[in-house]
């Protein structure tokens, strides 16, 4: 019980909540984007997977994690080019396709991974720190909160830049729109498809950074489905958090707890099997369904194709 109050253990422990939250956060956040114009993209899984090979593959190559994450964001943005041309511009069912890029994101990322490096699995080493001076001096909490890396910080600053965008700007104003009532959108001389392929890049630029995120900085390696559902959760804490960017933070923190829970119950020296490690995060995420899905709200316009001049 004393190394469960010992600093080391808080602080390994509060630094693993942040590490297994970010890439779901960022994927979550890139999802409420494009749920907000209306755009319900069940391929998520997979644009975080290319995401995440891309990234990964490009980092091995030059060396630079900061080339990966963008490396990372093109392939989230190549990956939704899908959704964008087949729903956004042809009107065809979003849940067929987000479901056919799940499926394609996983079979390309697995056969390129097994071609390339199953002889020899591949790496990566600890992406350097960029500490704030003075906090991160403050005991337990500063070396977890404030010894991240230079990308960790980008990532929370984009993350808040797009919270007040969407909350507070004519861009998120249109973006609502879209998925709220996109009639109104277009008699008031907005334009719907724009609005949307605005969504749907944007979504995969985030979707993608978070694949990359989790591939270079939380497990420093790939391997075939390697987000492991993270794709889906994203989907539902999207919808549980009624297109609020500061409750989808919030609630990624929860499963990056709950994530960081099994191992340090382990460590602390209860006798919990491995099955229900794995499971615990999951079941985490069903009990907030049930909790509060009667209180969620999803766009009226979502999952519908918008044909200008529909009332």
């Amino acid at each position: 019980m004393s190394e469960m109050l010992s600093a080391t253990f808080i602080t390994v422990f509060i630094a693993t909540v942040i590490a297994q939250a970010m890439p779901l956060m960022l994927a979550a956040v890139g999802e409420t984007i494009g749920e907000q114009a209306g755009i319900l993209n069940l391929g998520i899984e997979g644009v975080m997977l290319i995401g995440a090979y891309t990234g990964f593959v490009v980092t091995l190559m030059t060396g630079s994690f900061w080339i990966g994450m963008l490396a990372g964001a093109i392939g989230g943005v190549v990956a939704n080019a899908a959704m964008l041309v087949l729903n956004v511009w042809l009107g065809l069912n979003q849940i067929v396709i987000g479901l056919a890029i799940t499926l394609i994101g996983e079979g390309i990322t697995s056969v390129l991974y097994l071609q390339n490096y199953t002889s020899s699995p591949a790496s990566l080493g600890a992406q350097p720190r960029m500490p704030i001076p003075g906090l991160s001096e403050i005991p337990v909490i500063g070396p977890a909160l404030f010894r991240q890396s230079g990308i960790f910080w980008l990532m929370i600053v984009l993350i808040l830049v797009l919270a007040f965008a969407l909350a507070r700007t004519s861009w998120g104003l249109s973006t609502r729109s879209a998925g709220q009532k996109p009639s109104s959108l277009d008699a008031a001389g907005g334009s719907v498809m724009r609005t949307r392929s605005t969504a749907v890049i944007l979504s995969g630029v985030l979707v993608g950074l978070g694949g990359a995120y989790l591939a270079l900085l939380t497990t420093a390696t790939f391997s075939p489905h390697l987000t492991n559902g993270l794709g889906f959760i994203a989907i539902v804490i999207t919808m549980l958090s009624r297109g609020r960017i500061l409750i989808v933070m919030l609630t990624s923190l929860v499963y990056g707890l709950a994530v960081a829970m099994g191992p340090a119950l382990q460590v602390i020296g209860f006798t919990v099997p491995a099955d229900i490690i794995k499971m615990l995060p999951f079941i985490i995420v069903i009990v907030m369904l049930i909790v509060f899905a009667r209180s969620s709200v999803v766009p009226p316009a979502l999952g519908a194709p918008y044909t200008r001049g529909a009332r």
